[in-house]
């Protein structure tokens, strides 16, 4: 077993590790083990100070439920201790139960341990082993569902939203909490997109993810009239003519992955790399708006086997407050008016924390004239994707949300607005405090003049 297959590329962890006689590398996985054996045990995942790292150990308080504890399970798996079929064994289950693949610990551990990647193969072997459980299939292949029944699937929502009884039926025959509504798909996902008359900023290329698409449109729409406003002419995204669905959104996989579908993310990660190859040549910047599926482009598809240009992909695909951030130091200026109640409270995204991208947000929210904000000094907000849907996990999701960014939210005044630029988070928000929160593109256009 030694030479273990693996679903995804772990080539970028050849060399770790090695001639270090503390590291032990378990005596199978590979590279895998090898990114498995980064941890050096030095407990920052058990710890409640500043930062994201570790939600679950924050709200248990117990080490088995941190990325510590979770090495360690992998390291048993990988060196036999957990027998023929490790992937499938209760003891590594347990360890991985509440891991909501926040990417903390990739920033904040100091041996940067990529517990959402690892889980990610994890469950591939599971998946193999076991079957693709129903509930994975639904939440994993939502970017399918959403285009070929999308009518059908927002009346089943609506539906199941409004009846408790129907709420109970879908928990107890799909595991999807009663307790929280499920977010609405729009009728409408398509969004005009306006031709700037000049444009002397140049290009950009917008890559409009499938939770923007189908859920939140809006925030597309306002993303198009702040960077148009800046001057720039702006391209949404499309799938290539050869395309095997060229009428099927781009999707770059986040969802796949989450629940541990390698190929089905591999074959989407190939289809936005097809679609961006003019950008790429043409060193076109790529702005995204959800932070978890922008960066999936600068981190998962190194390991998807998507090819040399992944690399370039890096250095051009930037979250929207990222872009404006950096273009603002090459001169750009927009026309901002100061926005009624002129206060927010702002909840970044673990992928924007784990990836240096609050700084950025900072920056823009700086630029609206008589603007007060405060960010939130929280951890991951729970609801991390499909996580706090899960029946099982609704508990933990809540107290995770609890824990700082609810009761901050609460707290806040009550003509101030909340920004958050994840789809999840702002779930959380409403589902927690019912206050609804806005993607910071939708208060630079409310701001535009």
């Amino acid at each position: 077993m030694s030479s273990m297959k693996t679903f995804l590329d772990w080539s970028a962890y050849d060399t770790y590790g090695m001639g270090d006689a503390y590291a032990g590398i378990p005596a199978t996985g590979g590279n895998y083990a090898k990114a498995v054996a980064v941890c050096m045990n030095n407990h920052q995942c058990q710890r409640d100070a500043k930062g994201v790292m570790c939600p679950s150990y924050r709200i248990t308080h117990d080490p088995a439920h941190s990325t510590g504890a979770r090495v360690k399970a992998f390291k048993a798996a990988l060196n036999g201790e957990l027998g023929e079929h490790p992937f499938v064994h209760p003891d590594l289950a347990a360890a991985m139960d509440l891991c909501v693949s926040c990417k903390g610990c990739k920033k904040e551990c100091p041996s940067s341990v990529d517990m959402t990647l690892i889980k990610t193969e994890y469950l591939a072997h599971r998946n193999e082993e076991m079957g693709l459980p129903r509930r994975a299939k639904l939440f994993g292949g939502l970017p399918e569902w959403l285009h070929r029944y999308r009518r059908p699937l927002a009346a089943l929502v609506r539906l199941r939203n409004a009846s408790p009884f129907l709420a109970g039926l879908v928990e107890r025959r799909l595991g999807i909490s009663a307790r929280r509504p499920i977010p609405e798909i729009v009728s409408q996902p398509v969004f005009a997109t306006a031709e700037p008359a000049t444009a002397p900023r140049g290009k950009v290329v917008l890559f409009v993810d499938t939770f923007t698409h189908y859920y939140t449109p809006e925030v597309a729409e306002a993303a198009l009239a702040v960077l148009t406003a800046g001057g720039y002419a702006v391209e949404v995204l499309r799938p290539v003519a050869e395309d095997a669905e060229p009428d099927r959104p781009l999707c770059c996989g986040r969802t796949y992955l989450s629940q541990g579908m390698v190929d089905a993310a591999k074959a989407e990660g190939k289809r936005v790399m097809a679609a961006l190859k003019p950008a790429l040549a043409e060193g076109t910047p790529i702005v995204g708006l959800e932070p978890s599926c922008l960066l999936a482009l600068r981190d998962e598809f190194y390991s998807l086997s998507l090819g040399p240009e992944v690399g370039q992909l890096g250095k051009q695909a930037f979250l929207f407050e990222e872009f404006l951030m950096r273009e603002g130091n090459k001169g750009l200026k927009l026309d901002l008016k100061p926005i009624p109640g002129g206060k927010a409270v702002v909840h970044g995204h673990c992928h924007q924390k784990a990836f240096g991208a609050m700084k950025s947000m900072k920056k823009v929210l700086g630029w609206i004239p008589e603007f007060e904000f405060e960010i939130v000094d929280a951890s991951c907000c729970g609801m991390s994707g499909s996580f706090g849907l899960e029946a099982e996990h609704y508990e933990a999701s809540v107290k995770m949300g609890e824990l700082a960014l609810l009761p901050a939210v609460r707290s806040a005044p009550a003509d101030a607005t909340i920004v958050a630029d994840g789809f999840s988070c702002r779930h959380q928000i409403k589902d927690g405090t019912g206050r609804d929160a806005v993607h910071v593109a939708v208060l630079l256009a409310r701001a535009l003049a």
